[in-house]
């Protein structure tokens, strides 16, 4: 009877050790693809945030980079301990999930909070950072992003096209008579900005504001459901990590 007890148990062992190794290498590649969304935020979206006041969408992504390469590393390390069985390494892997559990779940969180308050924040700020600093001195991130999100979204101003009667560049001879900049025109060619007809300028009911909130609330909802649905499967990792823990034997660390 003691046999067949240690048998068994010796069976639950081992499948409690594929059923983990299994997890780790998915857990590793769900890694991956965290710190490619965090990374792919940052990097190709970077003029945008420049138009945030709040640094908040940012700190979700540096969040999930940062949580990406921690469960990269931890996927790893869960493979050593799973295999090795050893206790201390496994109490170590556990402690890694619950800290990455945690960073994910706030990314989501912030990612959820600053979706309440990007249409506020955007309505107060964007129309200024646009019209005070676009084409100043200092200022060149802020430019190249306006004229990037002019393009992109094919838009032009904050609210519309006539913002940019308030623009500092365009109320001096710098403008060189401009009324918008180059970047509003449907087919940009140096001076364009001076004939703010429909026919040559972009004018978008909502302008600017709403194509940018929309973009930035898509990739909120991205960079939430990453967070929290990383999260989630993470508790799975936990059970399994614990249940190995308990099945095995005292061993010396």
């Amino acid at each position: 009877m003691g046999a067949y007890d240690e048998k068994k148990e010796t069976c639950g062992t081992i499948c409690l050790k594929y059923l983990l190794f299994t997890f780790n290498f998915l857990f590793w590649l769900a890694g991956g693809a965290v710190m490619a969304v965090g990374i792919w935020t940052v990097a190709e979206k970077s003029d945008y945030i420049s138009l945030l006041s709040s640094r908040i969408y940012a700190v979700s992504a540096y969040i999930l980079i940062v949580a990406g390469i921690v469960v990269m590393i931890t996927g790893i390390l869960g493979c050593c301990a799973t295999f090795k069985e050893q206790k201390g390494l496994l109490r170590l892997y556990f402690v890694l999930l619950l800290f990455i559990f945690l960073l994910e779940v706030l990314a989501g969180v912030l990612a959820y909070v600053y979706y309440q308050q990007l249409n506020t924040e955007l309505k107060e700020n964007l129309k200024e950072t646009m019209t005070q600093k676009y084409q100043q001195a200092g200022q060149d991130h802020i430019t190249q992003a306006v004229d990037k999100l002019q393009q992109e979204f094919k838009c032009c101003g904050s609210n519309s096209s006539s913002d940019w009667s308030e623009s500092q560049w365009i109320l001096t001879q710098k403008a060189n008579g401009r009324v918008v900049p180059d970047s509003c025109c449907k087919t940009p060619t140096e001076n364009c900005g001076r004939r703010d007809h429909p026919s040559n300028i972009y004018k978008v009911e909502g302008g600017c504001i709403t194509k940018l909130e929309n973009f930035i609330l898509d990739h909120l909802k991205i960079i939430g459901a990453v967070g929290v649905g990383i999260a989630c499967v993470q508790i799975i990792g936990m059970i399994f990590t614990c249940c190995l823990y308990r099945s095995l034997k005292a061993e010396p660390y």
